[in-house]
């Protein structure tokens, strides 16, 4: 019987089943093109006594993240976003000299460099090698461990615990979300903060985000789960700004739940916003599936009919979302001719599934086609605004969430 990953309650509810899919960030080599891939149930189901939104655990953490193709680095967008935060959490927390920031799950070190540049103490926890690496090169200290209470321990022996730990897109990856969260609060100096960034399960209920259900992602988070949380570790939530990042996200701040600093009007607001969007209702989450297929329905028919008519259809972004969408509607090569990556470490490789091509950017205007399917639609603008050449040979963007749009 399986059982949710926090509170251990019997897990039988069903939120949205996707299929079979493989890995989403499984890239296959195109030397491999003829080999098996291994395709895992993704399945969301919902504890209706935590109200945690969850994945089962096919595929080990360290299989999924030791060796990763995603740096965050190559988005321009999240850049700014990691400095914005820099600039603005360095004043606010009087942070100086002789604090100590460390960040979880710190990839390429594009957050960390910010803070590398104040002069401020830092310590990335990575646990992909080859990411780990990256950030080296660029003068962020990175240790290559998954975090937990065992590595929290060793973390504090060697270098003191934390006045500010970030975990940005993290709390999801976890399968043992209380070793993360008890070796949060381990690491966490006495009147420390820590901030999480997490895409926001209202959301994706709201806009039909089902993309972004895939195995690297093991839960689903909302405010009223991390109050939940937070509490069994002795955590306690003091403020929290809703952000547009991966198609709404919040960015909690945590102190010790014996911290005196009381709770700002923003966390009450979020609070009654879930419960307003009936986050506090099983009947709200029984009711995504039928908006999934909708999806489904439309973005099959619009590529059906492009084909029909003649029309080339690529896409944009080989994001880890794009192969649940492709994956899930069954979407290949014979619909989209292939995906255009700015990342060398996703080129001339094929997508996971679809085996759709991987190929760089200045193949859309060799190619010129009709049509670009943007993937990673949170990116829309950034990403409609570097391929603004196809508006040249009249060619036209789509994007799919939450609903079909071409423009």
């Amino acid at each position: 019987m399986r059982s949710c990953r926090f509170c251990k309650h019997p897990l039988s509810m069903s939120f949205v089943d996707l299929g079979l899919s493989p890995l989403s960030n499984a890239f296959i080599p195109a030397e491999h093109a003829a080999s098996e891939e291994r395709y895992y149930p993704l399945h969301a189901f919902l504890c209706d006594s935590c109200l945690l939104v969850q994945l089962e655990e096919f595929e080990s953490p360290a299989a999924i993240f030791s060796d990763y193709v995603y740096f965050s680095s190559y988005s321009s967008s999240w850049l700014r976003h990691a400095k914005q935060f820099c600039d603005a959490i360095v004043p606010r927390l009087a942070l100086g000299p002789d604090s100590f920031v460390m960040e979880l799950a710190s990839n390429d070190g594009y957050l960390l460099r910010n803070v590398v540049a104040r002069g401020i103490r830092c310590l990335g926890v990575e646990p992909a090698a080859n990411v780990a690496a990256v950030a080296r090169e660029h003068g962020v200290p990175t240790e290559v461990v998954f975090f937990g209470v065992d590595s929290a321990n060793r973390l504090v022996a060697d270098h003191g615990p934390a006045d500010l730990i970030v975990a940005n897109n993290v709390l999801a990856h976890v399968p043992d979300i209380n070793d993360f969260t008890a070796g949060i609060a381990r690491a966490l100096r006495p009147g420390g903060t820590v901030s999480i960034e997490f895409p926001h399960l209202l959301r994706l209920i709201e806009n039909v985000q089902f993309d972004t259900i895939y195995h690297e992602h093991y839960s689903y988070l909302s405010l009223a789960f991390i109050d939940r949380l937070f509490a069994a570790h002795g955590l306690a939530v003091w403020d929290i700004e809703e952000l547009p990042t991966h198609g709404g996200s919040l960015r909690i701040l945590g102190r010790h739940a014996a911290d005196p600093r009381g709770a700002t009007p923003a966390v009450e607001r979020v609070r009654a916003a879930e419960r307003e969007a009936g986050l506090l209702d099983v009947a709200t989450y029984q009711g995504f599936t039928p908006r999934v297929l909708q999806v489904k329905r439309d973005i099959l028919r619009f590529l059906l009919d492009a084909q029909a008519d003649g029309r080339t259809v690529a896409a944009y972004g080989a994001a880890a979302k794009g192969n649940t969408l492709l994956n899930f509607c069954g979407i290949r090569g014979d619909l989209v001719e292939f995906v255009a990556d700015l990342s060398p470490h996703k080129q001339t490789r094929l997508l996971p599934g679809s085996r759709i091509p991987v190929v760089p950017p200045e193949r859309i205007q060799e190619r010129k086609p009709d049509y670009v399917l943007i993937l990673p639609w949170n990116l829309r603008d950034e990403i409609a605004e570097q391929l603004a050449c196809i508006r040249e040979w009249g060619g036209r963007f789509v994007t799919a969430i939450p609903d079909l749009q071409v423009f």
